[in-house]
């Protein structure tokens, strides 16, 4: 799945993937550690097509989007 970086603010980054319908946000919280979320749109019959994580730094921030852009933590429903 491709992904381009669509919006970079103060407050997070988010990427969006090429067909429109994968999201993956990075944004630094309060207690100065960041939130990685996975949001893909599809109906799915267990579950919910979203992954979040917590990090510790904007590098490993940084390393689990491109891991999730790489290889998506959830999957449609076959």
């Amino acid at each position: 799945m491709e992904f381009e970086r669509t919006t970079d603010t103060d407050a997070f980054t988010e990427w969006t993937s090429v067909d429109g319908n994968t999201t993956i946000r990075l944004r630094k919280r309060a207690p100065g550690d960041f939130a990685v979320r996975f949001d893909q749109l599809y109906q799915a019959d267990e579950d919910r097509g979203y992954a979040f994580e917590i990090v510790a730094s904007r590098a490993a921030a940084e390393k689990l989007v491109a891991d999730w852009q790489a290889e998506p933590p959830v999957s449609p429903a076959e």
